[in-house]
């Protein structure tokens, strides 16, 4: 565990999504103030083209929680040298250059995806000892190792694939060792190749340097009920889930606000959809 001088420092999480994800980041924001009661927040947003009225409508509710909003807006002119195409947007590389684009002062952020709910508390997360590691990820290996072993051949790689919507950055780390430069230049030479591009070259280039996060805790796909409940002999029932796992995340295409969700916890999800319409009231059929 972290020493007593962290574990007082706010939980300091990062977002990095454009307009269309709003909706979604106010149902996470939603699940991380009703899961963590008490803690101290603070959320920093980076963008590049995020209205004002958007930006207004997350600070309301993060004053709503008592949490500080710390909005980043990201330069164009940081990606001057970056290969920037319709399918590679600059941001696809804010997680992994945060450290570059964060205030200085600062020494861990956890960045989350926005297809995410918090349904137990982060400060364990938060305060894990990362053991001179870049980052902590979750790799989700399923039941076999398959998706490890093609992943590995694909990119050269004999460490696990890890799943990059849940990040615990070591910010003063990557400070030094995340150059820029060699991540545009990665992805120049090897574009086409990548499947999820920014997933990709943090598995490349980083990932042995990531500390392996459990991801049934910490990770946990929400498709993959089965695959976990086989993994763990019928102990990761419904009910452990909702006991010991901290963050759920809606992987993949089909979405649970969109129509014909079918997985289990699509429920979940509208639950929390359905609190923050009723509770925050910062939307009502934008989601």
């Amino acid at each position: 565990m972290a020493c007593g001088k962290q574990k007082q420092n706010p939980i300091r999480l990062l977002v990095a999504l454009d307009e269309n994800y709003l909706p979604q980041l106010h149902v996470l924001l939603t699940s991380a103030a009703v899961n963590n009661p008490g803690e101290r927040i603070e959320l920093y947003f980076m963008h590049s083209r995020v209205s004002e009225k958007g930006m207004n409508r997350v600070d309301k509710q993060c004053g709503e929680y008592g949490w500080r909003l710390i909005p980043v807006s990201v330069p164009a002119s940081f990606f001057e040298d970056a290969p920037i195409t319709k399918r590679y947007p600059q941001e696809m590389y804010y997680r992994l250059l945060a450290a570059h684009l964060l205030p200085d002062t600062l020494e861990r952020v956890l960045y989350l995806d926005p297809d995410i709910l918090v349904i137990n508390s982060l400060r364990p997360l938060w305060e894990i000892d990362m053991k001179g590691k870049l980052f902590a990820a979750a790799s989700h290996t399923g039941v076999t190792e398959l998706a490890n072993n093609v992943n590995r051949l694909r990119l050269g790689t004999d460490s696990d694939y890890f799943n990059s919507g849940v990040l615990l950055i070591d910010l003063e780390a990557c400070r030094k060792s995340v150059v820029p430069q060699e991540v545009f230049a990665f992805f120049s030479e090897h574009g086409r190749e990548l499947v999820l591009p920014d997933q990709d070259v943090l598995n490349a280039l980083y990932g042995k340097h990531i500390l392996q996060l459990d991801d049934i805790i910490w990770n946990y796909d929400a498709r993959n009920y089965n695959s976990y409940l086989i993994r763990s002999s019928g102990q990761a029932d419904v009910d452990w889930v909702m006991m010991h796992t901290a963050i759920l995340h809606f992987c993949g295409k089909a979405k649970p606000w969109k129509p014909g969700y079918l997985y289990r916890f699509g429920i979940l999800y509208k639950h929390y959809m359905q609190m923050t319409m009723r509770e925050i009231g910062l939307f009502s059929d934008s989601v």
